[in-house]
């Protein structure tokens, strides 16, 4: 097929570890209604986003992989007959967690699992408390509707990330994403930042000639140790395409489910009027390996 039909599940989360999964299952489900074929969930869409504190309670909403989130949700791509991107806290063993995407099969089987590589550590975002860096590597996940690219939120800053992926052969670019304004700052910074996060992906979708789907939460979450101001999550879920085109946006104030239909064969037809792969300097670029070149 030459089209893919694509749902993005934009939602806002609660404390309530059920009442996400349902808000989750209802928007996957009217997504395939409109003929999804494939599902995106945001990032850790089961919980609140618990790393504005950091507190060893915390790590009582890990659970394993394969575990509970993956056959509900596996039960669902199987009665639906799609595939599922969905973002989980996994708990690896004790004191060893992953912040994890599960990609389940449209027979409800696990397709592949990428565990989040860079982990950010800042006011509100202390994830290195939390997850351990992913060692899977950058390698795309092949299912039935083709090879994905699936990266997670801070992983979105780094184009060499987009690139490896992409040079593995990955068709599509997948963002799970919580990202979302300091209620504190003003209204120029807010939106500085909010340009900034959608103009770095179409750039990944742009340098690699293949489409970006960025899924983010929406809402605002309080800080529950009330030190920080909270989290006032911008949503704005995007499709982009392969130079970069905003195909479709959700809105940055409420919960929305996007169903966008991808061209499969405009990776091929950009790439040869683009050939970036082709023109790389890949013998020019060996101080890429390290940290600075002081």
């Amino acid at each position: 097929m030459n089209t893919l039909r694509v749902g993005l599940v934009q939602q806002c989360c609660t404390g309530n570890r059920q009442e996400n999964i349902a808000t989750s299952i209802h928007g996957i489900r009217a997504a395939a209604a409109q003929g999804a074929r494939l599902a995106i969930l945001q990032e850790l869409h089961c919980s609140l986003y618990f790393c504005q504190t950091e507190t060893t309670a915390g790590f009582d909403l890990a659970e394993p992989i394969p575990g509970p989130a993956t056959e509900i949700f596996g039960a669902l791509a199987r009665e639906l007959g799609l595939v599922i991107v969905t973002s989980l806290f996994e708990r690896r063993a004790a004191g060893l967690y992953h912040n994890t995407v599960v990609v389940l099969e449209a027979d409800g089987s696990i397709a592949g699992r990428y565990r989040k590589m860079h982990i950010p550590d800042d006011p509100g975002y202390y994830e290195k408390f939390y997850f351990t860096p992913g060692d899977l590597g950058f390698t795309p996940i092949d299912t039935s509707l083709g090879r994905l690219g699936i990266l997670v939120c801070w992983d979105q800053w780094y184009p060499e990330a987009a690139r490896l992926m992409a040079m593995a052969g990955a068709e599509i670019l997948v963002y799970p994403t919580a990202i979302g304004h300091d209620p504190n700052d003003d209204a120029e910074e807010q939106a500085r930042q909010r340009e900034a996060w959608v103009t770095i992906q179409r750039g990944h979708a742009i340098a690699n000639g293949i489409p970006v789907v960025s899924v983010n939460r929406v809402g605002f979450e309080a800080d529950p140790s009330g030190a920080g101001a909270g989290a006032q999550f911008w949503g704005s879920s995007f499709v982009a395409g392969c130079q970069g085109e905003v195909l479709a946006m959700a809105a940055t104030d409420c919960e929305q489910v996007l169903v966008v239909d991808l061209d499969r064969q405009r990776s091929e037809q950009v790439r040869r009027i683009w050939p970036y792969l082709r023109d790389r300097r890949i013998d020019a670029y060996g101080d890429l390996i390290r940290r600075y070149r002081d």
